[in-house]
């Protein structure tokens, strides 16, 4: 991508890297989303258990997920493979993924009236990120309340309808997601079946789910608004909720804020 972010993650942070150097004990990373920024991730935050060739794990060129461990007085940076989950790894891919194909529609859109990727993030692009947290979720409010989307940004009028009439012609409008974490948990014998039996009823009602590990699950509704998707999960969790506690299986449900 074009665009970086100025200054340097913070602890805790998920950031896409790319391997430079492969050392007995270590491996650099440059960190794609900010400017001039690398990393160095020890061979102990690789992989669990003993390694015996990181290149086993890692190549040159190759892009990975790492979480931020630590940055030093002096700026470096010490990054962590291993504790990156699958889920957060896929999620992190498919967001980068979504701001590189905006940044590639913008820049096409901008060919028309020769503003490179540069101009574009200097004249409105950096103010839509600033605003929105995203290329993305900037074209996404674009798809979603058209010219509305734009005010504000100074967006050279012709450039203005251009962009609103591609986006609104390429992307589809986002659908409203609610979710929170269901923990399913049982000490009788059949436990197993029990729990089985709770997720496939979940699973009738069309809600994404996802294992983050017992006893605790992802649960996911998406609609046309938000309203409709929180009424949707509502509903669907204290039937659940009923449902597991004739079985004997402890339940708690946390809604993400």
């Amino acid at each position: 991508m074009f665009y970086k972010k100025k200054g340097t993650p913070v602890i805790g942070d998920i950031v896409m890297c790319t391997v430079k150097k492969i050392l007995p004990h270590s491996v650099f990373v440059s960190i794609d989303e900010y400017e001039n920024r690398e990393g160095m991730v020890h061979i102990s935050e690789i992989a669990p258990g003993r390694i015996r060739n990181l290149r086993d794990y890692v190549i040159e060129g190759k892009t990975i997920v790492c979480k931020v461990l630590n940055i030093n007085q002096q700026g470096n940076i010490d990054l962590s493979l291993r504790r990156v989950g699958t889920g957060i790894m896929l999620n992190k891919l498919k967001g980068y993924k979504q701001e590189e194909k905006a940044e590639k529609l913008i820049e096409n859109i901008g060919k028309e009236f020769n503003y490179d990727l540069k101009k574009i993030y200097s004249e409105f692009g950096n103010n839509a990120i600033e605003k929105y947290g995203g290329i993305y979720n900037f074209l996404q409010n674009i798809v979603n309340n058209g010219e509305r989307a734009i005010e504000g940004l100074n967006i050279q009028p012709k450039f203005a309808k251009k962009l609103v009439e591609v986006i609104k012609e390429k992307l589809k409008p986002s659908a409203a997601i609610v979710d929170g974490i269901l923990s399913l948990k049982t000490y009788e014998s059949n436990g197993i079946n029990i729990v089985k039996k709770l997720l496939m009823d979940l699973e009738k009602e069309e809600l994404k789910i996802t294992y983050l590990g017992a006893p605790r699950y992802k649960i996911e509704s998406s609609a046309t608004d938000f309203k409709k998707a929180t009424n949707n999960l509502d509903a669907v969790v204290n039937k659940i909720i009923e449902s597991a506690k004739k079985l004997k299986c402890e339940t708690s449900f946390i809604k993400s804020d």
